[in-house]
């Protein structure tokens, strides 16, 4: 393979896998916003397919399904997917991801800090200016989103954020993602049975929420971390940080196209805040 050719092999990947994620957060919001079924199904079933579709990825090489990952990793993949389809019921596509991603950078830089590491410069004031832009965004107003969902979303990327920060010993990572989520199942299992009746009257939800579910466990979250941790090798850490600042944008873009979400100015400029604190935080970083 050419230099030229490894070079849009990465690129094509990275690509992709971008999309896949975006796309996580379109699904999930117009399963719940224009489909019959509920946030505890969307989770469930997710996580099942994205089970299989790992589970059938890992049988082809060789591997035991549960060879790797941990009780611990699944419990922060869970939580996060579970607050993730809640919190999904009352924001847009567009907040939803910013929010999601803030909190994720912000669990791992806080982590930082935890284990000894000092923000200084550049660092500092990109923190505090992502800072800035949460609490701007999440302040009171017309165009604030539900104090709930925010909290939700909040939630779902700090269990994201310890889930990476438990990755980084878990081994290979598709194997290790793989048997996460397959430890993911019990967990869904239990959250079925726990809220089955409680959504509707009719528990039982429609072929095209179901369809959604499917597609985003299967497809842009099984599929998406395999094209992602293929192309992860090929670019530098601080690279891949920043590439991962697309994602929020693809999804507010995606939000107001395909969705019809309206952008705020309050998005826009909390977007800008948080997504280029955080680049200003991963650039200093030596």
């Amino acid at each position: 393979m050419t230099a030229a050719t490894s070079t849009v092999r990465v690129a094509l990947l990275t690509t992709l896998a971008m999309l896949a994620f975006a796309a996580n957060s379109l699904l999930c919001r117009v399963a719940l916003r224009d489909t019959e079924i509920d946030a505890a199904s969307f989770t469930s079933i997710r996580l099942a397919a994205g089970a299989l579709v790992l589970m059938l990825l890992l049988r082809t090489r060789g591997q035991r399904p549960t060879a790797a990952g941990s009780w611990p990793m699944a419990a922060m993949l869970f939580a996060y997917a579970v607050f993730f389809s809640f919190a999904y019921r009352d924001l847009t596509a567009a907040t939803g991801a910013l929010l999601l991603f803030g909190a994720v950078q912000l669990t791992m830089m806080a982590w930082g800090l935890v284990s000894g590491e000092r923000l200084r410069g550049v660092r500092l004031a990109g923190v505090l200016a992502a800072i800035a832009g949460l609490v701007w965004l999440l302040l009171p107003g017309l165009s604030a989103p539900p104090p709930a969902a925010a909290a939700m979303m909040l939630a779902a990327g700090a269990a994201w954020g310890v889930y990476s920060l438990l990755g980084r010993g878990a081994g290979e990572p598709i194997a290790a993602t793989g048997g996460n989520f397959v430890r993911t199942v019990p967990f869904a299992a239990v959250l079925s049975l726990a809220t089955a009746g409680l959504a509707s009257p009719d528990p039982t939800p429609d072929l095209g929420g179901v369809l959604y579910a499917v597609v985003s466990g299967a497809v842009t979250s099984g599929l998406g971390y395999v094209l992602w941790y293929a192309a992860l090798p090929a670019l530098a850490a601080t690279t891949a940080a920043t590439i991962q600042l697309s994602v929020p944008a693809i999804a507010a873009l995606g939000g107001a196209v395909l969705l019809a979400e309206p952008i705020t100015w309050r998005l826009v400029l909390a977007s800008a805040a948080i997504l280029g604190g955080i680049a200003l935080t991963i650039r200093g970083k030596k």
